[in-house]
This record gives structure tokens, C-alpha cells and sequence, in this order.
């Protein structure tokens, strides 16, 4: 079939259907494009991914798995497109067993659960305002109100996770479920002794990874496969995929996670977003994710020492992964106020409570930022370094400072062009 034939995303035509919609798109392209996006959670999909997504795909019910689906007309492109989604999963991560299906990484997270523990039973994960995810407990969450969650923190001395009183809350809980994972925790967790807790109690041991997976296909952090029984993660973070989530599994909990996905929790999958998931990890096997993963360590333990430099204390004394968490109550502000006052200079991070906060979250002493972005567009720790200086000044700055720091954010940007137009080339 020649290109001319394929009906894929065509920008004119929703400008002349409903041109309202298209300014926001456009709106959003540009926000993309002149600010600085340091949001932990987020990333730059390639235009690969972007066709993908925006494909004919979207037309077409698929429940079931390849091979064994309830609509027909799956056998000639999505089942072998599943498929193949699912053994680039496999093969990337060492995995046996792959589960494509999930559409976002809560869903992937409600089927872990599904999978291995019943409502009411026990289960053990992260606090939340110790970096642990809404779905690992949180009261107003599924998760703590279908299951009896109890946490574990950091110490307070420490700010790294207290591995020894995750294994006595273990001993003392038996739970069902162990999750190993975390929304705002700038270090590495030890598997092998997640693994040695779990078998002490005959527990699952879940990793939630959907920060950190990018890192682990790139080479430059510890995989969880080894250790865990499930791995759930999101694709659309470091490891710079359309909106979706894989789960991983061993041979054990195989047909359990299939059978939690769907019929469990999900109905029909979306197979274009699983087409865009297909193309992410064949990016991620390409040798320059290896490049592009360890620009992202660099980048952003550059910008964790230059804002370090500046006074403002970073949690956990540092990083070992794509973010970083620093205090700015030294500098007399909240959370909140240091997220607005960056976005008025351009600059795109969140508030986010640090452990042992005394405010509320919705106010939160700390703020919270990652490279993944600014990595994709190839800054390296040089520029970094380059924007710490710029943050501070957005923070301890007046008006007219942020307006100036809007300025050179400009010019940064415009030198690492997030979808570079074309008529530039």
C-alpha cells in the first residue's frame, strides 16, 4: 500500500471540522515547545508514537488476547500487532510473560491487585507523603478502601526508605501483597531485599516501576524482573511512550494477570495505543536510549547540585533516578508558591510534600522536578546546571526577575527544540 492511500492523523482536516479544538492543540504545542517542562511524570513521545496513536487502529474492538479475541476481524493486523507489542516487552526487559493491555497505570495497578489479593486482606507499600502512589493505599483510593494497607516510610534522619522496619511491619502484618514502587522517592530500592521480606511472609512481591522502567531499559538502573513477581509501569514517562501501562510477569502469575486485565478490570483493549507502545519499545532498544538514559541521570544530578549550591536542600541528600525533591522552605516559600512562581518564568515543575511535610499537600514545602523531558531534547547537564541558576532566580526573584528568566527559558528552548518545525530544518 503506497503512503498516499494511509489515513492517519490529518491536522487540516480538524482545523476545517472544528477549529477550536485545533487551538487548543496548537495552543499546547506551543506551551510545549517555549517552556521548560520538568515535570517528573512527563515526556516528549516521538512522532513515531504520535502516528501510531493517531492511527486507524482506533477503529477496532479487540476484547480478548491474540488468538482468542470475542470480535472478529483481529487475525490479519491486531493479533499479530499485539503480539509483537507483547514480545518486544519480553525481550526488552527479560520478562516471561507481558500483559500490553492496561490503559493507564492505575489500571494496571487495579489488576496487580486482582491478581493477588482479595478485598479486606492485607497489604503492604510505600506512604504516600513519603513518595508512595495514590494506588498504594491512599484512603480516598480503591486501594485503601478495598484493602487493609498498611505503610511503610523513610527514615527521618535518612530521608531513604527504613528497610528494617518495612520487614518487622511484614512480620507483624503478614500481608498478601508487598508493593515496591513510588511516585516521589529519588533513590534506587533494593530488590533482592524486597524479595527476602516477601518470602519470609509468603507474600506477592509487586514493583511499581512506572517512574524508574525507562531507566531500567536503558541499562542504568537495577531491573526489578529478577526479584518481583508482577512489575507493573507506565509508558509514557522515561520510557517516553504513548499514555498507556504494560504489566510484567513470571510464569507463576501469567494467566492471573491476563485474567485480572481482562475480563477482570478492563474490557476491550485500545490497539492503537498498544501499536504506540509497540513503537516506544522498539525505540528503547535502539542503542541510543542507552545515551538518552544516562543523559537523563546526568542532567538531572546537575540540576539537583546546582540547586543544592543555591541553598535549598534536596531530599535524601541527592538522586540516583530522574528526579529530585527539594525543600524550599529555606527560601520562605511553599510548595505551591514555588510552583507558581516558576510557571511565571516559564518554568514547568509541581509542589509535592516532602517526607515528614508539615503542610498540607495542597500547599506541600517542597517542590519536585525530573530531566525526561529536557534529556529527549538533548540537554545535557551544562544546561542543567544553566537552569538551576534559572529556578532560583524564578523563586527569590521579583516580578520583573521571572519575566526575565521567561526570557532566557526562551532561548534555551529554542536552542533544543521539543517538535522541531519542519520549515526550520
Amino acid at each position: 500500500m503506497s503512503t498516499s492511500t494511509y489515513w492517519g492523523p490529518d491536522f487540516t482536516a480538524l482545523q476545517d471540522t472544528d477549529p477550536e479544538v485545533a487551538g487548543y492543540v496548537l495552543r499546547e504545542l506551543d506551551r510545549q515547545r517555549s517552556g521548560l517542562q520538568l515535570i517528573a511524570s512527563e515526556n516528549f513521545a516521538s512522532p513515531a508514537v504520535l502516528a501510531a496513536q493517531g492511527s486507524v487502529l482506533t477503529n477496532k474492538y479487540a476484547e480478548g488476547y491474540p488468538g482468542r479475541r470475542y470480535y472478529g476481524g483481529c487475525e490479519e493486523a491486531i493479533d499479530p500487532l499485539e503480539q509483537l507489542a507483547i514480545d518486544r516487552a519480553k525481550a526488552l526487559f527479560g520478562a516471561d510473560h507481558a500483559n500490553v493491555q492496561p490503559h493507564s497505570g492505575a489500571s494496571a495497578n487495579i489488576a496487580a491487585y486482582y491478581a493477588t489479593v482479595r478485598p479486606g486482606e492485607k497489604v503492604l507499600a510505600m506512604s504516600l507523603p513519603h513518595g508512595g502512589h495514590l494506588t498504594h493505599g491512599m484512603p480516598v483510593n480503591f486501594s485503601g478502601k478495598w484493602f487493609d494497607v498498611v505503610s511503610y516510610g523513610v527514615r527521618q534522619d535518612t530521608e531513604v526508605i527504613d528497610m528494617d522496619q518495612v520487614r518487622e511491619l511484614a512480620l507483624q502484618h503478614r500481608p498478601k501483597l508487598i508493593i515496591a514502587g513510588w511516585s516521589a522517592y529519588p533513590r534506587q530500592l533494593d530488590f533482592e531485599a524486597f524479595r527476602a521480606i516477601a518470602d519470609e511472609v509468603e507474600a506477592a512481591l509487586l514493583c511499581d516501576a512506572a517512574h524508574f522502567i525507562g531507566l531500567v531499559a536503558g541499562g542504568v538502573h537495577p531491573s526489578p524482573v529478577p526479584y518481583c513477581d508482577l512489575i507493573t509501569f507506565t509508558t509514557h514517562k522515561t520510557l517516553r511512550g504513548p499514555r498507556g501501562a504494560i504489566v510484567l510477569a513470571n510464569e507463576r502469575w501469567a494467566k492471573a494477570i491476563d485474567k485480572a486485565v481482562f475480563p477482570g478490570t478492563q474490557g476491550g483493549p485500545l490497539e492503537h495505543v498498544i501499536a504506540a507502545k509497540a513503537v516506544a519499545l522498539k525505540e528503547a532498544m535502539d542503542p541510543a536510549f542507552k545515551v538518552y538514559a544516562q543523559r537523563i541521570l546526568d542532567d538531572v544530578r546537575a540540576l539537583a547540585d546546582g540547586l543544592a549550591d543555591r541553598g535549598y536542600r534536596i531530599t535524601s541528600g541527592g538522586t540516583d533516578t530522574h528526579l529530585l525533591l527539594a525543600d524550599v522552605t529555606g527560601k520562605g516559600l511553599t510548595g505551591a508558591e514555588a510552583e507558581a512562581r516558576c510557571d511565571a518564568a516559564g518554568i514547568v515543575l509541581n509542589k509535592n510534600a516532602i517526607p515528614f511535610d508539615t503542610n498540607p499537600p495542597a500547599i506541600a514545602s517542597g517542590i519536585r522536578a525530573g530531566a525526561s523531558c529536557v534529556a529527549t531534547q538533548g540537554m545535557g547537564p551544562d544546561e542543567l546546571s544553566y537552569v538551576a541558576g534559572l529556578v532560583d532566580r524564578a523563586l527569590t526573584g521579583s516580578d520583573d526577575d521571572r519575566s526575565a528568566v521567561r526570557g532566557e527559558v526562551e532561548s534555551l528552548v529554542a536552542r533544543f527544540p521539543a517538535y522541531p518545525d519542519p520549515s526550520d530544518a
